[in-house]
């Protein structure tokens, strides 16, 4: 284990406790976080003076392979992992404890919020594709699907829920698994949770990988936020909503690709654009069971302009497109252009829909959701029979 896997792991743990102290909101939970901050201040100072003195003596040698380089005096920065950790760490468990209904409150908040029923929408695409372009399991695939699994989705779906709800109020599917419905009270809390939870993951995936890595990190992130920060929203951009929506999905796919380093073939692009189209349909089709709703909030998206039964027809549409773009794939990729089948079928009874029956779409929503497992489930198969027989 190396000292980054060490640093990942104790500010995750730190990062839970902290992100419930300062999402409090309370005026206790900020004189607290600036008494953190002070402390952590002055461990910062006392850790690299006595470190650089310990070190300078002899008493303490670091293996220089193991390092990042950066030095504060003579002592390595990761020597203060561990500081921040616990200065992060102890005073918001304390805290946390005291008040054990207020945190279960908090993190079951979370949990509903995160979707966990779409985790693995987009933790499988990266560890599929970096371990069938690695072969190995090591701490970018174990780190990397855990971000993948639930912090990207809180983040994701913590910022829709934020910024769309008053128009979620308005909306009866919320509240259950199609999306949490959170008091006013709870959006600090999430927009905190978003960012310090993601935060140790997210650097040490940019450390271990290397430019290209972090630019397609980037670009996954800003479609994370761009999608429902107020003064971006780009839901509410007809087709930009469909394609930044299925940028969430298709990332971390690319991702897992380019920080295993990967050399892009034309069947690598020809799946990655397939899963997009895949994406875009999804969303698409998404939006048709709000048409009405959305027309009466003033919101706009691929399904207000083109109307529900057009959108219908174009989600189809790229469907089979992406069917057909694995059909020009190597074996036994090309096989997986049959599975585009059941989404093709999912549409087929609201081919003829009407705006005003709009809401009739959400049936075919629910079945898009399970068919999402059937489907992984056969991916798993040829990514497995693709493997043993490669």
């Amino acid at each position: 284990m190396t000292y980054w896997e060490l640093i990942v792991i104790f500010c995750a743990l730190a990062a839970l406790p902290l992100a419930l102290l300062v999402g409090s909101g309370t005026r206790h939970g900020k004189r607290k976080v600036t008494t953190v901050v002070v402390v952590l201040a002055i461990l910062v100072v006392l850790t690299v003076i006595f470190d650089s003195l310990i070190i300078a003596a002899g008493f303490v040698e670091y293996g220089e392979a193991t390092l990042s380089g950066i030095m504060l005096w003579k002592a390595p920065i990761e020597d203060l992992s561990y500081v921040v950790a616990g200065a992060l760490l102890l005073p918001a468990l304390w805290w946390a404890l005291r008040r054990p209904g207020h945190v279960w409150g908090q993190v079951t908040t979370w949990f509903a919020t995160s979707r966990p029923i779409s985790w693995v929408n987009t933790a499988y695409p990266f560890a599929a594709a970096y371990f069938l372009a690695t072969g190995r399991v090591d701490d970018v695939l174990v780190i990397g699907t855990l971000f993948f699994l639930i912090p990207y989705n809180l983040m994701m779906y913590g910022i829709n829920d934020v910024f769309d709800y008053e128009s979620d109020l308005r909306n009866p599917r919320k509240g259950g698994v199609e999306g949490a419905l959170v008091d006013r009270s709870q959006h600090r809390g999430i927009l905190v949770a978003s960012v310090l939870i993601s935060l140790p993951f997210v650097l040490y995936l940019l450390i271990s990988g290397d430019l290209a890595a972090g630019i397609v990190m980037a670009v996954s992130l800003f479609a994370v936020v761009a999608y429902s920060l107020e003064g971006l929203r780009f839901k509410e951009i007809p087709f930009l909503d469909s394609a930044t929506s299925a940028t969430h999905f298709v990332s971390p796919m690319v991702y897992g690709l380019v920080i295993a380093g990967v050399p892009w073939s034309w069947s690598m692009m020809a799946v990655t654009c397939a899963f997009f189209l895949w994406g875009m349909a999804s969303q698409a089709f998404g939006a048709v069971q709000d048409v009405e709703a959305d027309r009466a909030g003033g919101l706009s998206s691929i399904a207000t302009v083109l109307g529900a039964r057009s959108t219908v027809w174009v989600a189809a549409g790229m469907y089979l497109a992406a069917g057909i773009l694995l059909l020009f794939t190597a074996w036994p990729t090309r096989v997986a252009a049959l599975f585009v089948l059941p989404y093709v079928a999912n549409l087929v009874p609201f081919l003829r829909i009407h705006d005003a029956a709009c809401e009739t779409a959400n049936l075919g929503w629910k079945r898009f959701l399970w068919i999402n497992y059937v489907v992984g489930f056969a991916v798993t198969m040829l990514l497995i029979y693709s493997r043993v027989t490669a």
